[in-house]
């Protein structure tokens, strides 16, 4: 592993399992602090239990609906109050739902623009005053190639990434001068339980969680004059496509 997290607080939405589950692991493994946090109590504590025994770091978990913007300040309040500050924050927590939009129930519409989007907008507010606070720090939004390709039953999903995406460009023009960098990541088929899918072998050619760790890490290590504002993420080799 590279560069040493150690002193560096973290916030990872979304993160029980799957990508936000190794970003989280890989900062602890880094000697950072950091605060895991999903809806579901049961998996949160689980999840932190298994992150604190890796002795490298220090987890907290905390269970937070990013839609609600009282969760979110409680969040961060929480982190803050436990580790003294914060240094770095990863919006991953993410939902998907397709169909096309005369199928697509209103609140499938308003779990997805809620949950990528304004989920987080709510976390960069509450996160900014402590990153200030600090002198500086990082802000990484877990967007996705459906931020910028759109496709088919998915106006919902490209809707809030495309949006992320947005807000992610506009922020980083907010905050550049108080030495905060802001990374829009924009993976394409990664292996998760995303939108109910159980990984098997058979996507063994997709982008894995712990890639995307590896690469949150490296970003927390470029020099402090470069900011990587936007990464797309894709499989190398993809499955041939028949006919």
């Amino acid at each position: 592993m590279g560069m040493s997290q150690s002193g560096k607080v973290a916030v990872v939405t979304g993160s029980t399992k799957g990508i936000g589950f190794c970003i989280a692991e890989a900062l602890v493994q880094a000697g950072a602090s950091v605060t895991v946090s999903a809806r579901n109590a049961e998996e949160v504590s689980a999840a932190a239990v298994r992150l604190d025994a890796l002795e490298t770091g220090r987890a907290l978990g905390v269970s937070c609906d990013v839609r609600r913007p009282a969760a979110v300040a409680e969040l961060i309040r929480r982190t803050v109050a436990e580790f003294g500050g914060l240094d770095i924050l990863v919006n991953n927590a993410g939902v998907g739902h397709f169909s096309p939009v005369a199928e697509l129930p209103v609140e499938h519409w308003q779990q997805m623009i809620e949950t990528n989007l304004s989920g987080a907008f709510y976390c960069c507010r509450e996160a900014i005053p402590h990153l200030r606070r600090r002198g500086g720090g990082w802000i990484i939004n877990i967007a996705s190639l459906a931020g910028k390709n759109p496709l088919a039953g998915g106006t919902g999903y490209n809707a809030s990434k495309f949006g992320l995406v947005g807000f992610s460009e506009a922020l980083l023009l907010d905050v550049r001068n108080d030495n905060i960098r802001v990374s829009c990541l924009m993976p394409g088929s990664v292996a998760t339980h995303f939108n109910d899918h159980t990984p098997s072998d058979a996507d063994a050619w997709k982008i894995q969680p712990e890639d995307i760790a590896g690469v949150v890490l490296n970003l927390l290590e470029v020099p402090g004059r470069t900011m990587p504002s936007r990464v797309e993420l894709r499989p190398t080799r993809p499955p041939r496509r028949e006919g």
